[in-house]
């Protein structure tokens, strides 16, 4: 009788792969906005993000006109980024913006759009010469815009001080892109391209720390080019924006060096 019992359990097992594929539990089938949202929740503070993926993808597309449908997008976009899945965390901030522009917790989602394009992937400690062409810094300007709506929108936003911060740091960085392009046209003896992205470094980020060298740049490929005039001039720009500046041209006469030489010399 056991052994009948056994083999009847087992027929019925393999029946289900017999007759279809099995069908996949779903324990979200049949509860409430608040249960599915709960249990996602509880999923995302053990970090199982994938399983607090799947229940909240659940209740989001179940319940889209639910009063919990911005909390079921702001938890998902959430649970995406922190398993690295940026551009579904992206596209579900954007969705919560678009249908939700007035929701009071709007600036959290322009901060979380920030925080996901925020991340750096050690773009800029692996730079060569080789690779130049493949630094996108299109990522970090979206990440500085984002920011930049909750500093001009939202003074009163709790993340106000801290996009004020990444801000700074974003523009360093995207300056420092700019700085790699011009050190390269130089090395390259392409002399307008680095005043080009010299000009612009000095122009889009004038607050950044590569000010200065932005200014070497472009006094080292006017004197390459012959240009006095406008080198004298960038020149007084260093000596009243740098006073304290180790290469003024005094020094460097002084001393038979060049401008572009003693600073790519830092690099080497």
């Amino acid at each position: 009788m056991k052994l009948l019992s056994i083999l009847i359990l087992t027929f019925l097992l393999s029946g289900c792969f017999i007759f279809g594929d099995p069908v996949e539990f779903d324990e979200t089938t049949g509860q409430s906005p608040q249960w599915i949202l709960s249990r996602g929740e509880a999923y995302a503070s053990n970090s199982d993000w994938p399983s607090a993926i799947k229940v909240l993808e659940k209740g989001e597309q179940r319940y889209p006109n639910s009063k919990l449908a911005p909390q079921f997008k702001l938890d998902l976009a959430y649970a995406y980024y922190r398993f690295s899945s940026d551009a579904e965390a992206i596209a579900m901030l954007d969705k919560f913006i678009r249908l939700y522009p007035n929701h009071p917790t709007v600036d959290y989602a322009f901060y979380l759009k920030g925080v996901v394009l925020f991340v750096d992937r050690g773009l800029f400690d692996k730079f060569t010469l080789q690779d130049i062409s493949d630094r996108d810094v299109a990522p970090l300007k979206l990440s500085f815009q984002a920011f930049n709506i909750i500093v001009d929108r939202y003074p009163d936003s709790k993340y106000y001080d801290d996009s004020l911060i990444r801000m700074t740091y974003l523009m360093n960085k995207m300056a420092e892109n700019e700085i790699h392009v011009a050190r390269y046209y130089m090395k390259r003896k392409a002399y307008i391209a680095a005043l080009n992205r010299a000009q612009f470094t000095l122009n889009e980020y004038p607050q950044t720390i590569h000010q200065e060298e932005a200014l070497i740049i472009m006094i080292s490929a006017y004197e390459f080019l012959g240009i006095k005039d406008l080198q004298r001039d960038t020149e007084k720009i260093l000596k009243l924006n740098f006073p304290n500046s180790q290469f003024h041209t005094k020094d460097l006469q002084a001393q038979k060096k060049d401008w572009w030489n003693i600073w790519d010399s830092l690099y080497d």
